[in-house]
């Protein structure tokens, strides 16, 4: 692997130590180009929605290692957004809510919304931004519970229904990736739902070159 600027501070000036590791003269960090090529090919596997078990066997790696390495750019990418969204020119032309169920609790014929992950979503500079909500407060009086559930599914219905949006399309395309893990823990679920916003608002060649910065910043 060729390299010529300094994966942490992109300076061109490098030298070649005994050990064959890499030392950048300004930033004074040494790295090994086996391990940055590495790293470098499980960004883009990650990026190309190639599974931490798939991406082990391609490398002959230990599937801890990428796991856990696909975790770590999960909480950058969580990071990453937060402060793009607050850092630009907010205008949220639209927002709607999403209730999010696991393949288990869609095979529940007795499913309830109280049960549900609650999402929020904002569409703003024509990026998604989403927020996790509490969940529904459950009503003491099950009459009034069920009443103000049959509204909330209702209102979901009638917005999703009466037009396309951006936010619509999201929801279907987190659903859609969401179907390929057999569980998420729900301590969890908000780093793939950041995940999925990510690879949502940017094209492949963009997340890569971003993952990377933030990854060696």
């Amino acid at each position: 692997m060729e390299i010529k600027n300094c994966p942490y501070c992109n300076s061109r000036h490098l030298y070649t130590l005994k050990d064959n590791y890499k030392k950048c003269s300004t930033c004074k960090r040494k790295f090994s180009l086996k391990k940055l090529e590495t790293d470098y090919t499980i960004i883009e596997f990650f990026c190309n929605n190639i599974n931490a078990n798939k991406c082990a066997k391609i490398l002959n790696i230990n599937y801890r290692t990428v796991q856990n390495r696909y975790t770590l750019f999960r909480k950058l990418i969580a990071n990453y957004l937060e402060d793009a969204y607050y850092n630009s020119i907010q205008d949220n032309s639209s927002y709607e809510e999403f209730y999010y169920f696991t393949n288990r609790q869609k095979s529940n014929k007795k499913r309830s919304l109280y049960d549900a992950i609650n999402i929020i979503g904002f569409y703003s500079n024509k990026n998604i931004f989403t927020l996790l909500m509490p969940q529904l407060p459950k009503y003491n009086n099950e009459s009034d519970s069920k009443t103000f559930e049959n509204y909330l599914k209702w209102h979901k219905i009638y917005s999703q229904n009466s037009y396309t949006t951006p936010l619509n399309i999201f929801w279907k395309y987190l659903e859609e990736n969401l179907k390929k893990y057999k569980g998420i823990n729900e301590e969890n679920f908000f780093l793939y739902l950041k995940e999925y916003e990510f690879k949502f608002n940017y094209l492949q060649n963009k997340q890569i070159q971003i993952l990377k910065d933030i990854y060696f910043k």
